[in-house]
């Protein structure tokens, strides 16, 4: 029969990652609606970097994946195991799509990036503590 584990200080960073989840979020949904509102601003096409791709497009897959990070955060405070399964899934390929915006937001991708590891660590390692 096993137990669950008992909380320790560690549960804090899965805490954390629910945060980073929900500021990410809020971040994603903030860029996706300025680049589905002015597509053709000089932010999301720096140097012709981003010229291939079409800004709106990637303005609603920004959103997309913005709600579903907010959902993962949600849900992530509540310990359940699907949640937990969800947020790492979803951080995941949040970092993939920012990587492809490397070009045109060199700073901001890494960061976010590593924000998504961060999320990653703490989900994986500590999120089974979310339940007790």
């Amino acid at each position: 029969m096993s137990q669950a584990p008992s909380a320790t200080g560690w549960v804090g960073w899965a805490y954390f990652a629910s945060i980073l989840l929900i500021i990410g979020a809020a971040i994603d949904i903030f860029y996706g609606i300025m680049a589905i509102v002015g597509p053709n601003t000089a932010y999301f096409v720096s140097g012709g970097a981003v010229a291939s791709f079409n800004v709106a497009a990637w303005g609603w897959w920004s959103l997309i994946i913005g709600v579903l990070l907010l959902l993962a955060g949600i849900f992530l405070m509540r310990g359940a195991m699907w949640a937990r399964v969800f947020a790492v899934i979803i951080a995941a390929v949040n970092a993939v799509s920012q990587l492809m915006s490397l070009p045109a937001q060199p700073w901001w991708s890494i960061v976010m990036v590593a924000i998504d590891v961060l999320v990653i660590y703490a989900v994986t390692v500590h999120g089974r503590e979310l339940r007790s």
